[in-house]
């Protein structure tokens, strides 16, 4: 099973008010992440395009990716959490909008630290959501703290 298809699975049943909203990890490799969401009646919002909170999702999953995966591969108990999250609105969110994260790097070293020390580890990563015409609606930060789980 590819990872891809792995995260979308993780989605249904873990969270499935992204699942039904149609948030879908589309691309993934060490440094980028893409989560796609499209618009739709179900994730809308009374203005005519997509919910703000279907963009958080989409935008803190292309952030989360990279944590799971890592710890998944390392095989260690991590725990993950988001401290804070920031966001700001520049367009109206129509029709496909992907979610991109270029930190993969970033946030594999900072579990590859948390695992190693023991301590907590901070890092804040962001995602930026752009539509069809390459137009950046939004834009998200979130601050992860990560831990390695004591046995």
């Amino acid at each position: 099973m590819s990872e891809l298809t792995s995260f979308n699975l993780y989605t249904f049943f873990k969270l499935p008010s992204a699942w039904w909203t149609g948030v879908r990890v589309t691309k993934l490799d060490d440094i980028h992440a893409e989560v796609a969401v499209k618009h739709r009646w179900v994730n809308q919002n009374p203005f005519g395009s997509m919910f703000w909170a279907v963009q958080g999702m989409a935008a803190e999953l292309s952030t989360a990716v990279f944590l799971m995966y890592t710890i998944k591969k390392s095989k260690q108990a991590v725990s993950m959490l988001v401290l804070k999250n920031q966001a700001v609105f520049r367009k109206k969110a129509k029709g496909l909008v992907k979610f991109h994260c270029t930190q993969g790097t970033d946030a594999i070293d900072a579990v590859n630290k948390a695992i190693k020390s023991g301590d907590a580890v901070a890092i804040t990563l962001k995602s930026v959501g752009t539509d069809a015409f390459g137009d950046i609606v939004s834009e998200f930060e979130f601050e992860w703290s990560l831990k390695k789980k004591s046995k």
